[in-house]
């Protein structure tokens, strides 16, 4: 588990150097999620037994994780391009918060106020880190905190769509058909261009270790972690992520922040996961937590 978070927050800094280069996050992601879809591709054939792939209803709902994969990778590394690593990770953590509000709307969790003061800590953490109140003068820019936000969405989405897709087929199986999904809709979507300038690029071994590193083995160690760890110990470990992509944008991109966003960064990560520790206790007291991070 720590390792999986561990590479995604490097994938986050990766995508950083990779779009500062000047590539466009689109044709990054469709790179990133391709090499995914080979490492799932190579696990499904290794471990065949009941992937349920003749099933109607994990086709609908991994299709649905796919398309939210897809605008969690592009969203994710267009708000590292447009502002920086360490904000764009604490904005895509906020994925639990739109669960929570999809939830509340499709009546799928009864709401309390624990939640909802949640809910609205994580909004002041928000504001604090992106500046948003200083009109025209805050250290993020509307589009950096919009595709911040609209990652963690999107992460949202996969998240119901795995949970959803879980009882009728394998993980391996799940992935597969996200990721192929995720190829499919970037790859019409980037510069074609772009698209194929990475083969013969200097930069394409960054493009591959991405792959690796942010989609490949941390997506199968996570899976694998998650059987042998408890939802509420996941919940804290993913904390390795957003923390190890503050620091690489520190240390290896030279990205400051100001004790203001320092302090909305802190507020957001520790009420998320005070948030997912209290549900997925609840949750193991009354049944067995499902497959999904």
């Amino acid at each position: 588990m720590a390792l999986a978070a561990l590479c995604w927050g490097l994938s986050g800094g990766i995508g950083g150097i990779l779009t500062g280069e000047g590539w466009d996050p689109v044709v990054v992601s469709f790179y990133r999620g391709l090499i995914g879809f080979l490492f799932v591709l190579g696990w499904l054939a290794l471990r065949p037994r009941g992937s349920g792939l003749a099933s109607g209803r994990l086709w609908f709902w991994s299709v649905i994780a796919g398309a939210g994969v897809a605008g969690n990778f592009t969203f994710y590394l267009m708000s590292i391009a447009e502002g920086s690593v360490a904000v764009a990770a604490t904005l895509m953590y906020c994925a639990p918060v739109f669960v929570y509000l999809v939830s509340f709307t499709l009546k799928l969790e009864k709401p309390t106020l624990l939640k909802w003061a949640a809910i609205a800590m994580v909004m002041v953490g928000i504001v604090l880190l992106t500046g948003i109140y200083e009109a025209g003068t805050g250290a993020v820019t509307p589009l950096a905190a919009g595709a911040g936000l609209l990652s963690g969405l999107s992460y949202a989405v996969f998240i119901f769509g795995f949970k959803y897709a879980a009882p009728h087929g394998s993980p391996q199986a799940i992935l597969v058909i996200a990721f192929a999904v995720l190829a499919a809709l970037l790859f019409g979507l980037g510069d074609a261009g772009q698209t194929a300038a990475v083969l013969g690029a200097a930069s394409w071994p960054l493009f591959v270790v991405l792959g690796v590193v942010g989609a490949g083995l941390s997506f199968i160690l996570y899976i694998v972690g998650l059987k042998h760890t408890a939802p509420a110990v996941a919940s804290v470990v993913a904390m390795v992520e957003p923390v190890t992509a503050s620091l690489f944008g520190f240390v290896v991109l030279d990205e400051s922040l100001a004790a203001r966003q320092i302090l909305g960064m802190g507020l957001i990560l520790l009420t998320v996961t005070a948030l997912s520790v209290h549900t997925s206790a609840r949750n193991e007291a009354l049944a067995p937590a499902p497959l999904a991070r």
